[in-house]
């Protein structure tokens, strides 16, 4: 089946793969490269190849295989009430935009005025817990909440190395490059960075030279974990971006070993259709870890 994708301005300038893969989540890389060969993949009614620079505006078309034409995901709901539902996202998908979870739970959603709308996000590769709203009341009473920090996100996080410190609480300084999407961590304040902190607390040490850590953190950046963990010389364990090939490739991970597994309710101030909530913590170990 043939889809067609009109560029937009996030991708402009970027690399035809880049587009590719972010809007067919169940595509893998190789799959592409088949499709270039196959002369499955145009440009502006044009052949192409991987490393193709694409422009805002730019038609791509690709003719899919079938068995990649939609994503088949079931929903694994941990919690739902009148107002809100926490799902236990897998990796290898984003939390919005086309093809999302966001997306597949609208889905479940048809006939429901409101479709359920997330309060905030986790990276693509990243695992766990995510809160949707299901009503527009309850969606800017978390939003305030995530805001006022009164919502406790913990990580379990399996890294190569084992810190020396049983906890720590770490601050330093991080820069988003939108153009690379990419992060960078600094020691020291630098112009354009902004103020991070990350909490973690090692759960466990293993014999492969790998820890288990309980991850909190209070400041909530892009790749904030994956990149401050690296920083500290603690990489997270399949992390293609921040961590380290070869260690990713011993232990045969293709995505991070990051889970969002722990939402804690800390509300201090008045919370109003959501004043049940304070206190609850839901919780969800996962069995890969």
């Amino acid at each position: 089946m043939m889809k067609k994708i009109i560029v937009n301005k996030k991708y402009n300038e970027r690399k035809l793969n880049k587009i590719i893969l972010d809007e067919f989540p169940n595509l893998n890389y190789n799959t592409f490269c088949k499709l270039l060969r196959k002369k499955d993949i145009k440009i502006n009614g044009k052949r192409v190849n991987k490393d193709n620079i694409i422009y805002e505006n730019d038609i791509i078309e690709i003719y899919l295989p079938k068995e990649l034409e939609d994503i088949k995901i079931e929903l694994d709901i941990v919690y739902e009430d009148g107002n809100i539902m926490i799902v236990n996202k897998p990796a290898n998908i984003e939390v919005t935009g086309k093809n999302s979870i966001t997306e597949v739970i609208a889905k479940n959603y048809t006939n429901c005025e409101f479709k359920p709308k997330p309060c905030h996000r986790i990276d693509r590769n990243t695992t766990g817990l995510v809160i949707f709203a299901k009503n527009q009341e309850a969606l800017e009473i978390m939003l305030e909440k995530f805001r006022k920090h009164e919502i406790e996100k913990h990580y379990l996080a399996v890294i190569y190395g084992i810190p020396n410190r049983k906890s720590a609480r770490l601050e330093a300084y991080l820069f988003k490059d939108n153009k690379k999407a990419q992060v960078y961590v600094s020691d020291i304040f630098k112009k354009g960075y902004q103020k991070i902190i990350t909490t973690y607390t090692v759960l466990e040490k293993r014999e492969d030279n790998t820890a288990l850590l309980d991850v909190e953190i209070e400041t909530g950046k892009t790749h904030q974990i994956r990149a401050h963990l690296a920083h500290i010389g603690y990489p997270i364990i399949g992390d293609g971006k921040y961590g380290k090939n070869i260690i990713n490739k011993k232990f045969g991970k293709k995505y991070q070993m990051l889970y969002s597994y722990k939402l804690k309710f800390n509300f201090y101030t008045d919370a109003g259709i959501l004043e049940y909530l304070k206190g609850k913590e839901i919780k969800k170990i996962p069995s890969n870890i």
